[in-house]
């Protein structure tokens, strides 16, 4: 068995990072069989902000995806990622839905399965634990880093003691998802975990957004971490991860064996440079040094995302005010670890913050839902002033006795047409009709990477007039062949 195992990130956690999940299968197509070939451990596939995209950006069937991505790679475990007290969106859903999207990927031939609470409500982490190996497939649940006032190495490595000791669990997940692990913090934080595990296997999963994330992954192989995440370089580096090309020269100056086969790796790159063109984004590139992450901690897709929204409403020349807001409402709220949803709360706290011209005057419901401790219990209690605004407010005593709606499965299908499948119950029940309507009038999704024939047209006639030197041009394909040749004048 080889010292070093990957997980690869390329079609999840790259293209969240550094598209929006705004992957479609077709622009995926031809890497599929080489991803397949690499010899990852688990290669990450899919997860509800990926479904969501599918269904609202592009009107295609998410499961459909989901099936022409599994189909293609056959020989590999694949892997989705979920809270756990929600499927789509920031509104809780009740058990009987989580559990349904649980048993329906696995179905899917989606079975491992990364699970997450940024407030480390253990019971109900252990609940989704359970649930997803009563149902064949394996939890692997997670830390998620954050750089906080409350949360120490002793911290970190006792929720990870117990998570080891779960019925089922075969592996423990390390997540820096704002990218603000330093090594010096990685040179204790993971060999104290390492430490409260035993022999567990360990997984180690750092985005680049500040250049770290290779440094702090030799602290963890010192620190006896085996598996680490990774992508292909065009969907690697700035707010994703490490690229596993990066990587692999680190692992032979430390004299460590990995067991990937090197000649798949050109291919899929090749595939990925492509389909950023293809999608309209810039591949992957180091991210340059910004010390503000280390305040704000924003993980790399949201800060994209905020970008974007504050331009979307003529605000975009408040970033820096923004920015700096978030930093004083995290340490408000209960320092929070800066993963979704609670990356989401504070920042669009922080910008209601400026934009209202008074703090706090505009409180969104999820922010009083996760200050009542709805969502789990606090890190440390609110800011006493925050909380004072927060908590006695006309929605605060409305929603002081709200607590997860738990209708069963049959109850909630009675709300819906008779005879729908769990695929299209979930959906419909997680988005809406309109949506699910509009991907069902919109047809089969596109699986084939070949571009239009025009586009093909037009770029053979871009090369020969550039190449002046070109007198004939000769392309084939099983059951198709063209040959153009200059005509003498």
């Amino acid at each position: 068995m080889p010292d070093v195992e990957f997980v690869d990130q390329t079609l999840r956690d790259g293209q969240q990072s550094l598209w929006g999940l705004r992957m479609r299968a077709y622009q995926a197509a031809d890497a599929l069989p080489h991803l397949d070939a690499t010899g990852f451990r688990v290669v990450d596939l899919t997860g509800p902000g990926m479904f969501t995209v599918l269904l609202r950006e592009f009107a295609d069937d998410p499961w459909a995806s989901t099936d022409f991505l599994v189909q293609n790679m056959p020989n590999s475990i694949v892997r989705a990622g979920m809270r756990t007290t929600a499927v789509i969106g920031f509104a809780q859903a009740p058990d009987a839905i989580i559990d349904l999207w649980v048993r329906t990927l696995i179905k899917h031939g989606v079975t491992s399965f990364w699970i997450y609470d940024c407030l480390y409500d253990m019971p109900t982490m252990q609940r989704l634990a359970k649930v997803i190996h009563a149902a064949g497939g394996q939890a692997v649940p997670a830390i998620m880093y954050g750089l906080t006032g409350v949360h120490d190495d002793a911290f970190f490595a006792a929720r990870a003691k117990e998570m080891a000791s779960w019925e089922g669990v075969e592996t423990i997940y390390v997540e820096d998802a704002p990218g603000v692990l330093k090594p010096e913090r990685a040179a204790t934080l993971l060999p104290a975990i390492r430490a409260a595990t035993g022999t567990i296997p360990l997984e180690l999963h750092c985005h680049a957004s500040t250049g770290l994330a290779q440094h702090n992954y030799i602290e963890g192989l010192k620190a006896g971490f085996t598996i680490l995440h990774t992508a292909s370089r065009p969907m690697a580096n700035g707010p994703s991860l490490p690229s596993t090309e990066g990587m692999l020269p680190i692992l032979e100056d430390m004299g460590l064996s990995h067991g990937l086969d090197l000649d798949r790796l050109p291919p899929v790159a090749e595939n990925f440079e492509w389909a950023a063109r293809d999608a309209g984004f810039e591949p992957g590139a180091p991210a340059e040094y910004d010390p503000r992450i280390y305040q704000h901690q924003l993980p790399g897709g949201m800060t994209g995302t905020l970008k974007n929204q504050l331009a979307t409403h003529g605000m975009a020349h408040r970033l820096d005010e923004v920015l700096a807001e978030i930093p004083r409402v995290r340490e408000e709220l209960g320092h929070p670890i800066m993963a979704t949803p609670f990356s989401q709360f504070v920042g669009i706290q922080a910008v209601l913050n400026i934009v209202a011209g008074e703090r706090y005057k505009l409180v969104p419901d999820e922010v009083v839902h996760y200050a009542l401790e709805h969502y789990g219990p606090l890190a440390s209690p609110l800011d006493p002033e925050v909380a004072d605004k927060v908590l006695t407010s006309d929605r605060a005593r409305a929603l002081a006795d709200w607590t997860r709606p738990q209708p069963s499965i049959e109850e909630i299908r009675r709300g819906y047409p008779t005879g729908i499948s769990d695929e299209e119950l979930l959906l419909r029940y997680m988005t809406s009709d309109e949506e699910v309507d509009r991907m069902k009038k919109a047809g089969p999704i596109r699986t084939d990477p070949r571009r239009s024939a025009n586009a093909i047209v037009n770029e053979l006639v871009d090369l020969i007039a550039e190449q002046r030197s070109v007198t004939s041009l000769h392309v084939a394909r099983p059951g198709f062949s063209v040959r153009l040749g200059r005509r003498s004048t």
